[in-house]
């Protein structure tokens, strides 16, 4: 017997088929019932008689949701019974036999095709029943899509020789920028593994040991807050290293075509660029505010430094005085934007660290582009004049101010920049803009510690080598050294870090030196990998792209936790499963575990 629930179900008219399934809908229709039947391939329906009587007895106390099975003869409906909306709404299947496998209980929300009157059920009920959430058709067809994803990675890879290689998950601690999650050794009491943040030292030892090219579908463990685009846990990502590269254009060139064919052959939306552009860190922060930027739309920052230096408007002749900087932005339409929309722009800028949102708007008039703002007063003809000509303004467009600290201005318009584009749909959802950005501060300063610290992770090749570091005798002079560093960044998500590694131990142990980090402690740390180092390590470069991050934006889904079969909420707590939970006493016990009151 045959699967009908398929597009090829006409094709079975006049057979015997065997279906198992739930019971997306029942209908008793004087005499006879009607039972919509669902599984992961869609709903057909079946017709129960009540000239079979054992098959309509067991029919009568059928309910949603129950598992049924069915045998049955597949006929064509009448003209007029066809369902356009079904894709075999042309077939009926009549049951001869009809067997109750599994009741169901009253379920908390509707999971069939065509949901109803729960189309808004909260996320807290949907991930506290997500077994039940999983059988909704958008939900099966998401898990199918990403099987599909990875059978696409595994070829590409496979294709351009990498060897799939799996590492460890009890581990060592690592500096990767984010908290670990501590295992307790029961066999050697008061120490810990700890989940890998990535498999980093693994995959870099494996190049020592002479594989040519790595990669997995690696899980990777990172005890961090939840956002919208950053599950809270285990995340997953495309691991990859490559053996004897020096510079890191060779692992960006690879990954090209890989992302290029998932969007377009895996996900069908369109690249805003055939190639990726490559900017640099400093560009991407001067040009867009971010180094992240979502490049589908322009609206680029501009530095009016200059044009502003003899301006006579205070709040801009006082930052230019004080060594800041005044920059813009130009919306397009932007003088539509009513004053409380305004206000919600002002809060976002506030939010940001800007004292407020100075603005101009440009509409056309009898003598030309006019300017409208209450700070258009404080400004020249000149300096007005610069304004258009720079940030090309057209009628019905506004600008908008940052004027303060590089970094902060930078910031404030970078969050406006994505916001107005938000407002304004600018977003195409059907695009996707892929770039890298390259380049990277090897330090950074650390604000709330108030010393420097790695800028992304200790095991890239500061650009210049051993040279470089020696060279760096002040925090400014350490804190202009870039690193051999690369971001890919798809619709203004950070979806792959990478890097051409520090394979040379005098290296290593120098670039920890200048945060006053022991040699001692790098041995310690890093002891396994610096020993390999010293046999013979060949120069190597990787990356690891994000694969939920990714497959979210390819999906077209603002929320991480739409595309995973079991997230956990935006606390961090697996409302299904009850966890975390406190653990039995025995085990601390074994552990040498004990609780503190907090």
């Amino acid at each position: 017997m045959k699967r009908v629930l398929s597009l090829e179900s006409q094709s079975l008219i006049g057979q015997e088929v065997l279906l198992m399934g739930w019971v997306n809908t029942r209908r008793d229709h004087g005499g006879v019932i009607f039972i919509d039947l669902r599984d992961e391939s869609g709903l057909v329906q079946v017709t129960v008689n009540p000239d079979i009587k054992e098959a309509f007895d067991v029919a009568e106390g059928v309910r949603d949701e129950y598992v049924l099975r069915v045998e049955g003869k597949v006929i064509e409906r009448e003209p007029n019974l066809i369902n356009p909306n079904l894709e075999t709404g042309k077939i009926e299947v009549v049951s001869s036999n009809l067997e109750i496998l599994n009741k169901s209980e009253p379920l908390p929300f509707h999971v069939g095709i065509n949901p109803k009157e729960d189309d808004h059920v909260g996320e807290e009920t949907r991930l506290k029943y997500r077994y039940l959430d999983l059988r909704r058709p958008k939900m099966q067809q998401m898990l199918k899509k990403r099987a599909e994803m990875y059978s696409f990675i595994r070829k590409y890879m496979e294709a351009n020789d990498f060897t799939e290689i799996a590492t460890p998950i009890l581990a060592n601690s690592s500096p990767e920028g984010a908290r670990d999650f501590l295992i307790p050794s029961r066999l050697k009491p008061g120490t810990f593994y700890a989940l890998p943040q990535a498999p980093q030292q693994f995959k870099q030892l494996l190049m020592v040991g002479g594989i040519p090219r790595y990669y997995q579908i690696a899980t990777c463990f990172r005890d961090e807050d939840t956002r919208a685009d950053r599950l809270y846990g285990d995340f997953y990502q495309l691991d990859l290293e490559m053996a004897f590269v020096q510079d890191g254009e060779v692992v960006r060139e690879m990954i090209d075509p890989l992302i290029s064919g998932l969007v377009t052959d895996f996900a069908g939306k369109q690249l805003k660029f055939s190639k990726f552009p490559r900017i640099s860190y400093n560009e991407a922060m001067n040009k867009y505010g971010s180094d992240k930027p979502d490049l589908r739309f322009e609206m680029e920052l501009v530095d009016l430094s200059t044009d502003l230096q003899n301006t006579e408007f205070g709040v801009f002749a006082g930052t230019l005085k004080n060594g800041g900087v005044v920059k813009a932005i130009c919306v397009k339409n932007g003088a539509s934007l009513t004053r409380s929309e305004i206000d919600k722009f002002t809060e976002i800028a506030k939010q940001n660290g800007a004292g407020g949102l100075a603005y101009l708007n440009f509409k056309d008039g009898q003598n030309g582009l006019e300017v409208q703002s209450p700070i258009a007063k404080f400004l020249s003809s000149n300096e007005l004049e610069a304004i258009k000509l720079k940030l090309k303004v057209g009628d019905g467009d506004a600008i908008f101010f940052g004027a303060d600290k590089l970094q902060t201005v930078n910031k404030v318009l970078g969050v406006l920049r994505s916001a107005f584009a938000d407002h304004f749909k600018l977003k195409d959802p059907n695009e996707v803009a892929a770039l890298w950005v390259v380049d990277f501060p090897f330090y950074e300063w650390d604000e709330k510690a108030r010393k420097i610290d790695f800028g992304h992770n200790p095991f890239s090749m500061p650009k210049g080598g051993i040279k470089a570091l020696e060279d760096a005798k002040t925090d400014q002079e350490k804190l202009a050294i870039t690193a051999d560093q690369y971001d890919l960044v798809m619709n203004g998500y950070e979806c792959s870090s990478g890097a051409v590694r520090n394979y040379n131990p005098e290296i290593m142990y120098k670039v920890f030196g200048m945060l006053g980090y022991s040699e001692k402690y790098v041995d310690k740390k890093f002891g396994a990998m610096l020993s390999a180092f010293k046999f013979g390590a060949p120069p190597h470069a990787g990356c690891a792209p994000g694969l939920d991050r990714i497959f979210m934006i390819l999906m077209g889904e603002d929320n991480i936790r739409e595309i995973v079969a079991f997230p956990k909420n935006g606390s961090g707590i697996d409302l299904m499963m009850n966890s975390p939970s406190e653990a039995d006493q025995t085990q601390l016990d074994e552990l040498g575990i004990e609780i503190k009151e907090q």
